[in-house]
């Protein structure tokens, strides 16, 4: 099987090509949030938020995975009118150090780790979050075995990311903004250094079809939302436990 270059869809980001990406996300830390905003065209946010809708609730338990600065931890305390217990975790520990600058002492729980091992006991989440970080996975069917492990019966993973159009039309859109322009939009956000943006497309390339994330997530959930914005090239998923 293969995406619209002609490359072949993997399930993560492998072994070589997973520290790549981490080094390029370190790298841009203080501009991440910033070239984020940009590079979704100003919806970053309002996709967060509708995910979110009417799955966070007020006395959930809620891992943040992939949280970097945590604005998915934030809309979920939103959500639950400030009564949630969160953890952030991330892989980058330099991210989770300015979760500091940015929420102050009253930042939630943090932890540093990788998807594909959770060091959390089984069921111990209502729900878990993935805003725009599941695409670095990786093993992404290890990762979604992981996160469903540590949910509770009932529980619910929620993603926001990147999407890959099951039209050939809309997926070519898509790769040629990817590819061509988002280093453009990233450099005039950021300059320079927004240029390492441009590593995105790489992860595009491995990230699966939505059609196939969503059976993908079926193999272990019991029912999957799936919306999707901006011609497809968006996603925002719920599966239920």
């Amino acid at each position: 099987m293969t995406d619209c270059s002609g490359a072949p869809v993997l399930s993560g980001l492998g072994d070589r090509y997973w520290p790549e990406v981490i080094e390029v996300l370190r790298t841009v830390v203080p501009v991440y949030d910033k070239v984020n905003r940009v590079i979704s065209l100003g919806k970053d946010e309002e996709y967060r938020r509708h995910a979110i809708a009417g799955r966070v609730v007020a006395g959930n338990i809620v891992l943040d995975a992939g949280s970097g600065f945590g604005n998915m931890s934030r809309l979920a305390l939103e959500a639950a009118g400030g009564d949630a217990r969160i953890v952030m975790y991330d892989p980058i520990p330099e991210m989770l150090a300015n979760v500091r600058n940015v929420w102050g002492e009253k930042h939630p729980a943090l932890s540093s780790g990788i998807f594909e091992h959770l060091p959390f006991r089984d069921g111990a989440f209502d729900a878990v979050m993935c805003g725009y970080s599941l695409r670095d996975a990786i093993d992404l069917r290890q990762a979604i075995s992981e996160m469903h492990r540590v949910l509770k019966a009932g529980g619910r993973l929620i993603i926001v990311d990147l999407g890959k159009p099951d039209n050939s039309f809309a997926r070519w859109v898509v790769s040629v903004y990817l590819k061509y322009f988002l280093g453009i939009s990233a450099y005039f956000a950021a300059g320079k250094v927004g240029l390492k943006f441009k590593t995105l497309y790489g992860t595009f390339l491995r990230w699966p079809k939505n059609s196939e994330l969503e059976a993908m997530l079926k193999e272990k959930f019991s029912q999957v939302v799936f919306d999707k914005g901006m011609m497809g090239g968006a996603v925002m998923v719920a599966a239920y436990k």
